[in-house]
């Protein structure tokens, strides 16, 4: 059996205005009773695996910003990972960075390490932007921490960019894309700005304080990315990912063909089996409950099938090459037309999904509006 194993390291120098993610600033005091944690999780699960035989075909280190952490914390974990866990040699190991919080000594350690992928929390490279966004860096770092990561010898190296935020303009954004390009990428991923509940984004909205592009400027950033990508050699191959061929997110691509994989550290979530497990999301009581030798899970969920059919279904549909009615048949024994015949029939006539070869994906039109297609296939 291969799964993907995902750690989480929750820290930042500075939390985004537009950031919902469980990770924290200000907690420097952590990083090394946190680190003591993570090491004691990555051992205890990797010696439970090992008795079943089970491999390791990627490992994503995500946050926050795991690059917050003091170079040997990062060590330690990643010794850890490799002593604890059966990797196989080809396995892709993925490390998110921000600007700011990879030098090059840290950035040559890495790659020492086994780190073979990055992944830049850029955003933009208009430095108004960046600063209404509350990010840490201006351009000029940004492109120094690139040029950085070559220098240390990585050649596979992914950056995100994003859409919709405050003092953007669609200049901003053809020319943020065409930095990226320039900067000779593996992978870009590119968000639109979505308001999350309880960021100080959410506030600023809700006093009329935050000034975001009108729809219509937002539906030409969309529409831009989704032309000048494709034409520059990177293919759509998920709705906000896009890569030169061969060099998509192995990892990302576990999640969204209903794989298995074990999320370790605070907030982390793991499939397995069909069950979903998740930890706490209190860092504190994270550190405190595995320091004692305890499980940090608090959450278990076994999917009934309606349920697990529509998540094959949708997360199948994120991705270009869309969802193989024959696997869906092999993987729960019912013909794929009996269950969403009519739903696929309705979303074709509204030109949101198409049907050929065996195949069901999205159109243009759906990859756009893929939540409503989405909530289509969910159990009443």
């Amino acid at each position: 059996m291969e799964i993907g194993l995902y750690i989480h390291v929750p820290f930042c120098v500075q939390k985004c205005l537009y950031c919902d993610f469980t990770s924290y600033d200000n907690m420097t005091d952590l990083f090394w009773s946190y680190t003591d944690a993570l090491l004691q999780e990555i051992a205890k699960e990797g010696a439970a695996l090992a008795k079943d035989g089970v491999q390791v075909s990627t490992v994503y280190f995500g946050g926050g910003t795991p690059t917050a952490l003091p170079i040997e914390c990062l060590e330690r974990l990643l010794l850890q990972v490799k002593k604890s866990f059966s990797l196989l040699p080809e396995a892709e190991v993925t490390m998110e960075v921000n600007p700011g919080t990879a030098d090059a000594e840290k950035l040559t350690l890495l790659h020492s390490y086994g780190v073979n992928r990055l992944s830049f929390g850029v955003q933009s490279f208009d430095d108004d932007v960046l600063e209404a966004c509350g990010r840490i860096h201006r351009s000029k770092e940004a492109i120094a921490a690139l040029d950085a990561a070559k220098a240390a010898g990585f050649s596979n190296v992914s950056l995100d960019l994003m859409y919709g935020l405050p003092r953007q303009t669609f200049e901003s954004l053809k020319e943020s894309l065409a930095q990226a390009v320039e900067l000779d990428v593996t992978h870009v991923s590119v968000y639109g700005l979505k308001v999350e509940e309880n960021t100080p984004f959410f506030y600023l909205e809700k006093q009329g304080k935050l000034e975001l592009p009108d729809e219509d400027v937002e539906a030409q950033m969309y529409q831009f990315v989704n032309e000048f990508l494709p034409n520059k050699g990177f293919r759509r191959y998920e709705i906000s990912n896009y890569a030169k061929r061969g060099y998509e997110s192995r990892h990302n691509l576990r999640y969204w063909r209903y794989q298995s994989y074990l999320g370790l550290g605070v907030a982390a979530h793991s499939f397995l089996e069909g069950r979903r497990l998740a930890n706490t999301q209190d860092v504190h009581e994270y550190i405190e409950i595995v320091s004692r030798g305890g499980s940090p899970r608090v959450e278990y969920e076994e999917s009934d099938v309606w349920t697990a059919m529509a998540e094959f279904v949708f997360l199948a549909l994120r991705t270009a090459d869309g969802l193989e009615t024959a696997e869906f048949t092999r993987r729960f024994s019912v013909v794929f037309d009996d269950i969403y015949g009519q739903v696929t029939a309705e979303l074709i006539e509204k030109d949101l999904v198409r049907h050929a070869g065996g195949r069901i994906c999205l159109t243009e039109r759906g990859m756009q509006f893929g939540n409503q297609v989405f909530e289509e296939f969910l159990p009443e």
